[in-house]
């Protein structure tokens, strides 16, 4: 119960800024219909509730599952177990993953079914099973991340110029929605099961981070082969704002229920055959364990259900219309103010981001503050929202002009960098993309792109959840560089410390 307490509080907080953001633009800028409010409402609760849950399913299942799998994947001293375990639980890790279901959904939706959500999840996991295959090789091997890195943005980037620019946004997207609050956790439990075995402690400190911004190229990489590779060119976006002729407030979250229970199922099976598996073969764990980790995928069961549900029927939908309402106003550039407000309270609360700055704490003994790690990335998804809202607003701006030299930054910087925080930027990055970036803030694009003359929902509406990955790149290894400053005048290296 007490966990439970804790767990409310902390994705409480996660959704009460939107929450209060929502209800001050009502009584301001963009008025709204009670019944929209009401069901915005209970969907905020049903998301606290299903993110609760979800969480602690995550701690006492998910979590344990990676360190285990790590550490006998590491006992074992065998290569192409490592790459087999990788390949198919980086599959299975993305698939379940709550903020890649909610992206797929809406890029089914919004092509009409073009593109459809299965489509999406696969190539998706396909791409980062690959990726996280190869970043726990470059952890066997002490391969340098940041030449990983280089090879394969500079692969991403060439094969860019082949892709059309829907499929360019949609990809970046993917990249940062398939890294959030269940498969960060496993891979970087993955990643410090393997790493922590080795007996030189400054390269198991620099390995344990990294293996989620490897694994996230891979989910760019694969829709960029999916869009190479396809026959569909042409798309006819559009995004049904309908939501003002209804009045009825519960029907949606009835509705959605048979559907979003089929997408949780199918999501979190696999895992626990996985898990099933592997304590006949290779854990062995005592019953009272094994039943404990059994108790975190029916968590994560019912709290995937019920977060679905609350999205999918209450919450996103207010996000589309608040959007819409903003830019259709004669200042559109109300929409940059708001989406800078919304990027830095919502990072601020994102349960991802509180696991990684706690561990990036953990990992260098203290000696990197969290509140430092949190600062500059706020500031960094701030950034990012705001500068999606003026991508919106003016048609000739595209995504490639943020993110082509954005990523030449991000990988000069990394030459240049202590090593340690290369991982940690690169991670933090995927981190930043949590569930509330990709539903109501995603959303909230999306409504934008609607309504600006000249802009389009496809290509527009998506590409924030990137920007939002990449931003925190940067000012974060801005902040290696302050640290390396820092120790240097101590007397002091930043891998010493």
């Amino acid at each position: 119960m007490n966990i439970f307490v804790d767990k409310i509080k902390e994705v409480f907080f996660a959704v009460l800024p939107i929450t209060i953001i929502v209800l001050i633009l009502n009584f301001t800028l963009t008025p709204l219909d009670l019944p929209l409010i009401i069901r915005f409402i209970i969907g905020a609760i049903w998301v606290i509730l299903g993110l609760s849950f979800f969480l602690i399913g995550v701690d006492i299942g998910i979590t344990p599952l990676g360190s285990l799998v790590g550490s006998t994947l590491a006992k074992t001293n065998k290569l192409w177990i490592v790459i087999v375990a990788g390949l198919i639980l980086g599959f299975f890790i993305s698939i379940a993953e709550p903020g890649l279901l909610v992206l797929a959904n809406q890029v089914d939706l919004i092509t009409s079914g073009q593109i459809t959500s299965l489509t999406i999840l696969i190539v998706v996991s396909i791409g980062l099973a690959v990726m996280v295959a190869l970043g726990l090789v470059r952890i066997v091997y002490n391969l340098p991340l940041y030449k990983i890195l280089t090879a394969l943005y500079f692969i991403t980037f060439i094969l860019a110029i082949f892709t059309s620019s829907e499929f360019l946004a949609i990809s970046f997207d993917a990249s940062g929605s398939t890294t959030g609050i269940l498969a960060v956790p496993f891979i970087l439990a993955l990643s410090l099961g393997v790493s922590s075995l080795k007996k030189d402690s400054k390269s198991s400190e620099k390995d344990s981070f990294g293996l989620v911004s490897i694994a996230s190229v891979g989910a760019i990489l694969s829709v960029i082969i999916l869009s190479i590779f396809t026959k569909t060119n042409e798309f006819a976006p559009a995004l049904e704002l309908s939501l003002y002729e209804s009045t009825s407030i519960l029907s949606p979250f009835i509705r959605i229920i048979p559907q979003v229970f089929k997408e949780s199922l199918f999501s979190l099976l696999p895992l626990l055959v996985i898990l099933i598996i592997l304590q006949k073969v290779a854990f062995n764990l005592s019953k009272r364990a094994f039943i404990r980790i059994l108790k975190g995928f029916i968590y994560s069961f019912l709290g995937l259900l019920i977060f679905l549900v609350g999205v999918n029927a209450g919450f996103m939908d207010l996000g589309s219309i608040v959007g819409y309402q903003l830019a259709t106003l004669d200042h559109s550039f109300y929409l940059v103010g708001v989406g800078f407000i919304l990027g830095i309270v919502t990072i601020l609360a994102e349960p991802a981001v509180y696991v990684l700055t706690h561990q990036i704490e953990d990992v260098t003994s203290g000696y990197v503050k969290r509140k430092a790690v949190l600062f500059a990335l706020s500031i960094g998804v701030g950034l990012a929202v705001a500068l999606s809202m003026l991508r919106v607003i003016v048609p000739g701006i595209q995504l490639w002009h943020y993110l082509l030299p954005g990523y030449l930054l991000s990988i000069i910087m990394t030459y240049f960098v202590p090593k340690l925080f290369v991982g940690i930027a690169f991670d933090a990055g995927g981190v930043a993309t949590g569930p509330m970036t990709a539903t109501f803030i995603l959303a909230f694009t999306q409504g934008a792109a609607e309504a600006i003359e000249g802009a389009n929902v496809l290509i527009d509406g998506f590409g924030m959840i990137a920007m939002v990955a990449l931003t925190p790149i940067i000012t974060l290894q801005i902040l290696g560089f302050i640290f390396s400053i820092k120790s240097k005048k101590g007397g002091l290296t930043v891998d010493e410390t």
